[in-house]
């Protein structure tokens, strides 16, 4: 049992804790969230003993072994797999021991026994194929695992240093922002193993599914205290939320009796009308009006603009290979290396896309192929007039200046518009005061990516590349960009291991895979599936039945018979034709029918909150907390329902399009 008694913790002069309790139980596997800055990271610093709280007094089990990530990772010579098994120490030790034993000139028979003893209790038999299972579930290949560490860039270096915690037998395993340097891949393995893990887990995450799918309990850093909550994130975020919204009804009440008394000044006073606006707008507002006091929170919100131009379609690759030029040592192009091969594809206005595949397939390549980044190695690329690419990519985060302001970056886009305008946009970013004016430098991961994303707001495109847009961003800053995204009114294309922004913000996915691009009939859970039978060897290596043609291009009208001998031409387009409208409706009538299946089962269980909101001991003194969630249960049911709802609407409009041009 972990147990925080009174603990307070300043770090300078600012106070992080204040007569903090909380108590956390053997085998709990605990999501450690709030906002950034709020003291995640030093808490992990108090459990290691690498901090000392100001006040109060944290006790574990002296005898409990404990397993972090290391954030530094030294420049060896020695072997990826070597150095992930290093991470069981007490193994190394035994080992180092043994030898010390052989070596000598009569070793102590006894001795080595006991030796040999610990080490089949330790598993060192086992050691070099669970190494290896490791590695590859974090994305490393055969090969990799047999290279120095030192040739392994930042972010694989950390996948090391991942992966020697998760070798090393504990009872208390703390992972810090564990998914930052892993594709969508390695996520799902990572949770499998920590699903599997018996000790006691603390992970602090910003990846609100990868929580779902792992802890039962949540302990928020708020107001400097330790909030307990019990169950996975979305749990907790309806508690919260019904918490929120008794808050509100209290000032609610307040604001009706200070309207009361305000009525007898402005009675005279005509009221203002709300604008006409689109029904889906409205629905929208409504949505976010339900959520509000949560997301009150939030430390900003921001709109993409409309875009100034709809050319369709936007782009289009024909016979085109993607990947990288071959240069000698004097820059010259000697060669070509292709990473995804033979593209038909073609981008049209409004389309929203998730793009799937393993590590290293080709879903970067083909974003950068797109954005023009990368020249297509053969074939060509066509451009719609009036395309204007909105690209996001860590590597352009990192291409920011950081000598220079935000306000410099805008100015340098902008070069005409006034100060001030620019500085109100910023502050819409949350970059306010003298932040606007300062060297970006010292920011954060997370506040330099948000002023790459307020660069390409500012541009109003009408495609978006995004590729791992949410990395370094916290919970609130991740969300924001998801409603964002959401309303986003033009095209999206989108390689993200977030998956709650991959199912909140795209309605088609498309898999790299044996370089080539093929469309995936199918929602992430049967991306999970796919994954676990090719990757990790559980079936064979196939895509579902739906994603074995390469995606096309938008086709072209089918051409009417110019002469009786071409009938059979004109029978066989006609097949071709069929055959193409039946394969754009499948994925549509599979979508409505998830729907369905989800509206029947939001609506029954509406019925039942409903239901329990009728009966009058509800309302009685015990039964505050109940109330409160089926308060919060009730709104997000409601506002699950409308998004299925447009959802459902929008695909049977899809599928009446479909259905005229079969006519």
């Amino acid at each position: 049992m972990i147990r925080f008694q009174n603990v307070s913790l300043m770090r300078g002069t600012k106070p992080l804790l204040e007569s903090a309790d909380l108590t956390l139980n053997p085998g709990d596997k605990i999501g450690l969230i709030g906002a950034n800055g709020a003291g995640k990271s030093s808490l992990f610093g108090m459990l290691r003993n690498e901090l000392h709280p100001d006040q109060g007094l944290i006790d574990f089990p002296a005898k409990w072994r404990m397993a972090y990530v290391a954030q530094e990772t030294p420049a060896l010579d020695r072997p990826a797999l070597e150095y992930a098994i290093d991470g069981d120490v007490n193994l190394r030790r035994l080992q180092k021991e043994l030898d010390e034993v052989e070596a000598q000139d009569e070793p102590d028979g006894m001795r080595l026994g006991e030796l040999h003893g610990a080490l089949a209790d330790a598993d060192a038999y086992t050691v070099q194929s669970r190494g290896e299972q490791l590695l590859l579930g974090l994305g490393f290949s055969l090969a990799q695992m047999q290279q120095p560490v030192a040739s392994f860039s930042g972010g694989w270096r950390m996948r090391l240093n991942l992966a020697q915690a998760l070798m090393c037998p504990s009872d208390l395993l703390l992972l810090d922002e564990p998914t930052n340097h892993l594709d969508l891949d390695a996520i799902i393995w990572l949770e499998d193993w920590l699903k599997r893990y018996p000790g006691t887990l603390i992970i602090i995450s910003h990846d609100r599914d990868f929580l779902d799918e792992i802890v039962n309990v949540i302990v928020h850093i708020d107001d400097r205290k330790l909030k307990r909550y019990g169950g996975n994130y979305s749990s907790f975020e309806r508690q919260r939320a019904a918490q929120m919204v008794l808050a509100a009804s209290a000032i609610e009440k307040q604001q009706r009796q200070r309207a009361h008394l305000e009525s007898f000044i402005n009675r005279f006073k005509a009221q203002a009308t709300k604008a006409r606006q689109a029904q889906s707008r409205i629905k929208a507002l409504s949505r976010m009006e339900e959520l509000a006091p949560l997301r009150a929170a939030a430390e900003f919100s921001f709109e993409f603009r409309e875009p100034l131009a709809a050319p369709n379609p936007l782009l289009v690759l024909d016979g085109v290979d993607a990947g990288y030029p071959l240069l000698d040592e004097h820059g010259d192009k000697v060669g070509a290396k292709t990473i995804v091969k033979h593209i038909d594809f073609s981008l049209q206005i409004g389309q929203r896309i998730g793009l799937l595949g393993v590590n290293g397939a080709g879903k970067s390549t083909l974003i950068k192929t797109v954005a023009g980044e990368l020249a297509p190695l053969t074939g060509t690329s066509t451009l719609g007039k009036g395309l204007s690419i909105g690209y996001f990519a860590q590597h352009q985060v990192e291409m920011l200046r950081h000598d220079e302001s935000p306000l410099w970056h805008m100015v340098k886009i902008a070069p005409t518009t006034r100060e001030q305008e620019l500085r109100n946009f910023l502050g819409s970013f949350n970059f306010p005061g003298d932040m606007v004016t300062s060297p970006i430098k010292p920011f954060s991961g997370g506040e330099k990516a948000r002023l790459a994303l307020a660069l390409i707001v500012w541009q109003r495109p009408n495609l978006l590349l995004l590729d791992e847009p949410t990395n370094h961003l916290d919970l609130e800053t991740r969300e924001a960009l998801t409603m964002a995204l959401a309303q986003f009114e033009g095209t999206l294309v989108v390689v993200s291991h977030d998956r709650h922004l991959l199912r909140a913000t795209t309605d088609q996915f498309i898999i790299v895979a044996d370089g080539k691009l093929q469309p995936f009939d199918g929602d992430l859970d049967d991306y999970k599936d796919w994954l676990f039978k090719t990757k990790l060897g559980k079936g064979t290596d196939v895509l579902p039945a739906a994603a074995a043609a390469p995606v096309k291009a938008a086709p072209a009208p089918v051409a009417a018979p110019v002469a009786a001998a071409d009938r059979k031409e004109q029978k066989r387009l006609g097949a071709e034709e069929r055959q193409r409208l039946a394969a754009l409706r499948k994925p549509l009538e599979n979508r409505i029918k998830r729907l369905d299946e989800q509206m029947a089962k939001l609506n029954a269980k509406k019925a039942e909150i409903d239901a329990a909101l009728l009966e009058p001991e509800i309302y009685e003194a015990g039964n505050k907390e109940r109330l409160k969630t089926l308060v919060a249960d009730q709104a997000f049911a409601v506002r699950d329902l409308e998004a299925l709802e447009m959802e459902w609407l929008e695909l049977q409009e899809q599928l009446e399009g479909l259905a005229s041009q079969a006519a």
